[in-house]
Protein backbone atom coordinates (compact mmCIF):
# COMPACT_ATOMS: atom_id res chain seq x y z
CA UNK A 1 0.00 0.00 0.00
CA UNK A 2 1.43 3.29 -1.11
CA UNK A 3 1.40 6.55 0.93
CA UNK A 4 0.10 9.04 -1.47
CA UNK A 5 -1.81 12.21 -0.58
CA UNK A 6 -5.54 12.47 -2.28
CA UNK A 7 -5.75 15.34 -4.07
CA UNK A 8 -7.67 18.00 -2.04
CA UNK A 9 -11.31 17.80 -1.81
CA UNK A 10 -13.88 21.03 -1.36
CA UNK A 11 -14.30 21.36 2.77
CA UNK A 12 -10.78 20.61 3.59
CA UNK A 13 -8.80 22.89 5.79
CA UNK A 14 -5.10 23.65 3.95
CA UNK A 15 -3.54 24.37 7.35
CA UNK A 16 -3.17 21.99 10.09
CA UNK A 17 -4.75 23.30 13.40
CA UNK A 18 -5.72 22.40 16.42
CA UNK A 19 -6.74 25.89 17.28
CA UNK A 20 -10.41 27.15 16.55
CA UNK A 21 -10.40 30.67 14.04
CA UNK A 22 -10.53 33.53 15.80
CA UNK A 23 -11.80 36.98 14.77
CA UNK A 24 -9.64 39.76 13.42
CA UNK A 25 -8.37 42.15 15.57
CA UNK A 26 -5.66 44.48 15.25
CA UNK A 27 -2.53 43.26 17.27
CA UNK A 28 0.02 45.65 19.60
CA UNK A 29 3.54 45.15 19.63
CA UNK A 30 4.39 41.99 21.69
CA UNK A 31 1.19 40.20 20.50
CA UNK A 32 -1.35 41.88 22.50
CA UNK A 33 -4.97 42.38 21.43
CA UNK A 34 -5.21 46.58 21.20
CA UNK A 35 -8.59 47.37 23.31
CA UNK A 36 -11.29 50.07 21.60
CA UNK A 37 -9.27 52.48 24.33
CA UNK A 38 -6.50 52.30 22.94
CA UNK A 39 -6.78 52.51 18.85
CA UNK A 40 -8.89 56.00 20.53
CA UNK A 41 -6.16 57.37 22.12
CA UNK A 42 -3.49 55.93 19.46
CA UNK A 43 -5.84 57.68 16.68
CA UNK A 44 -5.30 61.34 18.84
CA UNK A 45 -2.34 60.81 19.11
CA UNK A 46 -1.40 60.28 15.90
CA UNK A 47 -3.77 63.39 15.01
CA UNK A 48 -1.76 65.39 17.35
CA UNK A 49 1.24 64.84 15.37
CA UNK A 50 0.21 65.13 11.95
CA UNK A 51 -1.12 68.91 13.01
CA UNK A 52 2.10 69.77 14.76
CA UNK A 53 3.80 68.53 11.00
CA UNK A 54 1.27 70.98 9.02
CA UNK A 55 2.17 73.78 11.25
CA UNK A 56 5.61 73.45 11.08
CA UNK A 57 5.19 72.89 7.51
CA UNK A 58 3.55 76.07 6.78
CA UNK A 59 5.89 78.33 9.02
CA UNK A 60 8.71 76.81 7.15
CA UNK A 61 7.16 77.59 4.04
CA UNK A 62 6.61 80.91 4.47
CA UNK A 63 10.32 80.96 5.62
CA UNK A 64 11.33 79.70 2.37
CA UNK A 65 8.79 81.93 0.54
CA UNK A 66 10.39 84.86 2.11
CA UNK A 67 14.35 84.33 1.22
CA UNK A 68 13.31 83.74 -2.34
CA UNK A 69 11.26 86.44 -2.35
CA UNK A 70 8.22 85.05 -3.66
CA UNK A 71 5.22 87.30 -5.09
CA UNK A 72 3.08 88.52 -2.11
CA UNK A 73 0.20 88.95 -4.46
CA UNK A 74 -0.12 85.02 -5.43
CA UNK A 75 -2.88 83.37 -3.68
CA UNK A 76 -0.59 80.80 -2.33
CA UNK A 77 1.83 82.76 -0.23
CA UNK A 78 -1.36 84.56 1.35
CA UNK A 79 -2.70 81.63 2.19
CA UNK A 80 1.01 80.54 3.75
CA UNK A 81 1.37 83.74 5.49
CA UNK A 82 -2.03 83.57 7.32
CA UNK A 83 -0.58 80.03 8.47
CA UNK A 84 2.52 81.20 9.50
CA UNK A 85 1.21 84.36 11.25
CA UNK A 86 -0.53 82.38 13.59
CA UNK A 87 1.64 79.40 13.38
CA UNK A 88 4.61 81.49 14.22
CA UNK A 89 4.52 81.26 17.97
CA UNK A 90 5.00 85.09 18.73
CA UNK A 91 8.45 83.70 17.55
CA UNK A 92 8.36 85.91 14.13
CA UNK A 93 10.13 88.59 15.95
CA UNK A 94 12.44 86.91 18.35
CA UNK A 95 15.75 87.81 16.62
CA UNK A 96 16.83 91.05 14.44
CA UNK A 97 19.46 90.44 11.89
CA UNK A 98 21.09 93.08 9.08
CA UNK A 99 19.15 90.41 6.49
CA UNK A 100 15.28 90.75 6.51
CA UNK A 101 15.28 87.33 4.57
CA UNK A 102 17.93 85.62 7.46
CA UNK A 103 15.61 87.09 10.22
CA UNK A 104 12.54 85.38 8.59
CA UNK A 105 14.83 82.24 7.83
CA UNK A 106 15.76 82.31 11.59
CA UNK A 107 12.56 83.08 13.61
CA UNK A 108 10.30 81.02 11.51
CA UNK A 109 12.98 78.04 11.60
CA UNK A 110 12.84 78.34 14.80
CA UNK A 111 9.27 77.99 15.14
CA UNK A 112 9.30 75.09 12.72
CA UNK A 113 11.46 73.39 15.08
CA UNK A 114 9.03 74.06 18.32
CA UNK A 115 6.45 72.73 16.68
CA UNK A 116 8.17 69.34 15.64
CA UNK A 117 9.75 69.07 18.56
CA UNK A 118 6.35 69.45 21.08
CA UNK A 119 4.18 68.13 18.36
CA UNK A 120 6.02 64.29 18.94
CA UNK A 121 6.69 64.99 22.82
CA UNK A 122 3.07 65.77 23.39
CA UNK A 123 1.73 62.93 20.96
CA UNK A 124 4.50 60.09 22.26
CA UNK A 125 2.62 61.78 26.22
CA UNK A 126 -0.53 60.64 24.91
CA UNK A 127 0.68 57.28 23.85
CA UNK A 128 2.00 56.32 27.18
CA UNK A 129 -1.27 57.93 29.28
CA UNK A 130 -3.39 54.95 27.57
CA UNK A 131 -3.39 51.84 29.74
Amino acid sequence: MTNTPRPPQAGDRLVASSAPPRPHRPAMPGGRIATPWQRAVSAVAYLVKVASRVAALSVLLYALFTVFEANPANIWYRFVESLASWASLGLAGLFQLDDPRHTALVNYGLAAVVWLITGSALAGLIRRAAP
